[in-house]
């Protein structure tokens, strides 16, 4: 073949190859059907952020859905969240009668996810302090297996902006006492932002977790552990709240302590 034709013919190959190449990250239809995803965040006196929120997790993960599980807040926030769903189907609302508390929050609208058929489910709080920017390296770890993921603050890469001394040595005291007394490796035991599989919920049985506060975090992750689910942590920058009131107290934080002993002792008698 004489040599200018055949340098022709290669340049249209490889133009023909990057044509190619290119298109693949444009591809509409995936090669496996996604994972039914549902966010839960529950909400008291949260008026300030949920709108922003909203528009930030709708805007990270468009094809997921969030459920919002208020507690008759006296701001208004329930309302609010019922205007926001008449306008997105992908938004459903949870209304409870009280200020009932974290854990039976979540683990109400898990238990309405399980019994509609998600796949997935992740816990973030309305106050923009869990940042959605971080959702894609929690979708990638349970991609790669994991069936929880927790967004650490205490890794590499992960940090705390916003707190004064008082809650860095509650969350950093409380997280470092309870892996001591549990025996565990993870590194942030507190943190509230996470994502479950269907079969870790399952697993755990959370119909029968009993913490509701500030030890719902632990609880959960302990049984998670001991029913061998794999647990990976994704470092993340926590960045106090600007606008509400914190629900941390010093009830929730020494409610901790004492369900940390009796989870210690139920592993131990084999009832966990």
């Amino acid at each position: 073949m004489d040599s200018k034709l055949f340098l022709k013919s290669l340049a249209r190959r490889t133009r023909a190859r990057k044509v190619v190449w290119l298109a693949r990250p444009f591809r509409v239809a995936a090669p496996y059907p996604m994972p039914r995803t549902l966010i839960v965040t529950p909400t008291y006196n949260e008026k300030d952020n949920l709108p922003r929120f909203v528009d930030a997790v709708r805007s990270a993960m468009p094809d997921s859905d969030l459920m919002i599980v208020d507690d008759n807040s006296p701001d208004g926030t329930g309302d609010m969240a019922d205007a926001i769903a008449a306008k997105d189907d992908r938004v459903k609302v949870m209304h409870r009668a009280g200020k009932l508390g974290l854990g039976t929050a979540y683990i109400q609208a898990f238990q309405k996810g399980l019994e509609a058929g998600y796949d997935r489910f992740f816990e973030m709080d309305a106050d923009l302090s869990h940042d959605v920017k971080y959702l894609p390296d929690f979708v990638r770890a349970l991609d790669d297996g994991a069936d929880v993921v927790i967004g650490s603050r205490n890794i590499p890469g992960g940090g705390v902006l916003g707190w004064g001394l008082g809650r860095h040595f509650i969350s950093k005291g409380g997280s470092l006492y309870s892996r001591t007394i549990l025996g565990l490796d993870v590194k942030d035991l507190t943190s509230g932002y996470k994502a479950f599989t269907r079969r870790a919920l399952e697993a755990i049985d959370i119909g029968t977790v009993q913490s509701n506060g500030y030890s719902f975090q632990i609880e959960m992750t302990y049984r998670a552990i001991r029913k061998g689910m794999k647990v990976t942590e994704v470092p993340i920058v926590f960045v106090d709240r600007t606008a509400g009131a914190s629900k941390m107290s010093r009830k929730i934080f020494l409610e901790a302590i004492g369900v940390v002993w009796k989870l210690r002792a139920e592993a131990v008698v084999g009832k966990l």
